[in-house]
Formats: structure tokens, C-alpha cells, sequence
């Protein structure tokens, strides 16, 4: 029998009504759409945006700052509205951005798209402030590698590669003094876990480096301290913060030579003076900048922040 014959008769058949060519035909179309979904997505993998990870206490302008970036200006430049109220976040979110690559100073309020220009997407991934829940947030800095699984990302496996951290502060709060201890506090946590990461490298190689950005904001305000302020005054708390450590450590009779083993994984920066610099951090590879900035109000703005951000997107 030709081939030609052999197809001849299988066309025929599959004409004729019989269960088996019921059946059949029920299996193709119940198993097609299930085989077709599977080739699709081994052939095209999802691969998930960089993310910038947005810390820092309650009341610091997190998620306003996040709004701003996401929807623009919520005024014109003759407009006294303000821009949308926010509340206080008890979960991360995450905003999907897009900065110019070939220029990362462009404003965030410019439309790529009209200006031609080529666009980086990132994911900005605001967190909870509340001292309950910060221990989530810093969970995310342990690895070698730091990923987040952020709210954007549907694929139930896939984490976002965190490029940078950003800590807001409220540079008017820590005019007064009460703010200023817990917020270096929470500092203190952030920067001792990347510090604990660049120690738990494998082999002779170092996880890569991690920018951190301590946001000053609402410079807008009368009573709030400049950025050079807020450097200096988180400087000298985040020395007493780790002096006091230290002293916590002796007093529980820890000994010298237990302490001293402890101090590589629990003494914040490596000198070892009481004068506690951010340039210490340099040796981890934790390169930390202070920008003062407004959200809201006729202040600096967040251009600043913005182009920081995307330079290192």
C-alpha cells in the first residue's frame, strides 16, 4: 500500500463517526492548549525587573515619595493642591518606573516615550515602617545576592535582583532629637545585615556592592536639618547605637575573647574607633550617600533622588 493510499485512508477515517475518533479528538483539544502553554513558557523564560528597595520609619514620606514617582506631580506649578494622601503602608508594595538610560538625570515627570528616548524599567518596592514589621524588610539583605519577591511579579518562583537601598528619614523629625535614636536604630540593623552579607561571601569572591541612599526628606520645612546635619547627627547616634552594643555585650559577661570573635559579625564598621563615619562602610562595599530632598511643598524636590536612582538601576 502507497503512502499516499495509507493518508487516504486515515483521512477518511477520521470523517467517519466512531468513539474512538471521538475520543480522540476530546484528548487533542483538552491536551493542546496545555502542551502549547508549557513550550511557550520553557522557550520564553519570565525574567523579572531590578528593584531599589525603599526603607526607613513611619512618617518618613515612603510612600508618598512612591506615588510621586509613579503617577507624576499631582499639581501644576501654579496649583497649592496637594499631591495624594497616602496611608501607612502594612505590607511592601511595588511600582513599576522606567528611567532614561542614555541619561538618568531626566526628570521622572518626562514622558520617555514622547521624548524618543530609550527607558530602563526598575521596580520600586516601598515597605512598612512600623518596627513590627522592619524585620520582614531587612530579611530581604541577608543573601550574597539580595532578591525580593515583589507584588508585581506574577510568577510565583521569580525574585527581583535589589540594586539599591533607599532610607528616608525625616530631616524635620530629627531636629527635635526624639526621632533620631530609633531611626539610627533601624539604620544601624540595615547597614550591620549588608556589612553580615559581604562576611558570608563564598571564596575569595565579594557579593556585589550595595549603594545606599539616606533620603533627607521634607526639606521644605523651616525646622528641618540640612542634609549635612542629618549625616553628621546619624553618624554620631549610629556610634553611641554600637559603643552601647558593645557595652551590652561586656555587661551580660560575654568575654573578651567571645566579644572580640563577635565583633566581626556585630560592630558596625571596621576600625573599631567610637567615631563611627559612613565611609567606614566602604570596606564592605556598602557605598552610602545623604541627599536632602522634599517630596511635597516648594523644597528641593526629588529630582536628586531620582537621578541617583537611576544611575544605578
Amino acid at each position: 500500500m502507497s503512502l499516499q493510499q495509507t493518508l487516504k485512508d486515515l483521512f477518511e477515517a477520521s470523517l467517519t463517526p466512531s468513539p474512538t475518533v471521538i475520543l480522540f479528538g476530546l484528548a487533542f483539544c483538552l491536551l493542546a492548549p496545555i502542551l502549547l502553554h508549557f513550550l511557550y513558557s520553557t522557550a520564553t523564560p519570565y525574567t523579572t525587573l531590578p528593584s531599589v528597595l525603599l526603607l526607613g520609619p513611619p512618617g518618613a514620606g515612603k510612600t508618598t515619595l512612591t506615588t510621586l514617582f509613579e503617577r507624576g506631580p499631582q499639581q501644576s506649578s501654579s496649583s497649592s493642591s496637594p499631591v495624594a494622601k497616602t496611608h501607612t503602608s502594612q505590607v511592601p508594595s511595588s511600582v513599576e518606573l522606567s528611567v532614561n538610560s542614555d541619561d538618568p538625570s531626566t526628570s521622572y515627570k518626562t514622558n520617555l516615550d514622547d521624548e524618543g528616548a530609550t527607558a530602563k524599567k526598575f521596580l520600586l518596592v516601598d515597605t512598612p515602617g512600623h518596627p513590627k514589621l522592619r524585620a520582614q524588610s531587612i530579611a530581604h539583605l541577608t543573601s550574597a545576592e539580595p532578591t525580593i519577591k515583589s507584588s508585581l511579579v506574577s510568577d510565583g518562583g521569580a525574585k527581583s535582583k535589589i540594586k539599591a537601598v533607599v532610607f528616608m528619614v525625616d530631616a524635620a523629625a530629627l531636629a527635635d532629637g526624639d526621632a533620631l535614636p530609633s531611626t539610627a536604630e533601624y539604620l544601624y540593623d540595615i547597614l550591620l545585615r549588608l556589612q553580615k552579607r559581604f562576611h558570608s561571601r563564598n571564596g575569595s569572591r565579594a557579593p556585589a556592592s550595595m549603594p545606599v541612599l539616606v533620603a533627607a526628606n521634607k526639606l521644605d520645612l523651616f525646622t528641618a536639618l540640612p542634609a549635612a546635619l542629618v549625616k553628621s547627627n546619624l553618624e554620631a547616634e549610629l556610634g553611641r547605637i554600637r559603643v552601647a552594643r558593645s557595652k551590652g555585650l561586656l555587661d551580660s559577661g560575654v568575654g573578651q575573647d567571645e566579644l572580640a570573635a563577635n565583633e566581626e559579625g556585630d560592630w558596625l564598621g571596621g576600625d573599631g574607633s567610637e567615631k563611627f563615619s559612613f565611609a567606614q562602610m566602604m570596606e564592605f562595599d556598602v557605598d552610602i550617600d545623604v541627599i536632602g530632598g522634599s517630596v511635597i511643598g516648594d523644597g528641593p524636590g526629588a529630582e536628586k533622588w531620582w537621578k541617583w536612582i537611576g544611575e544605578r538601576v
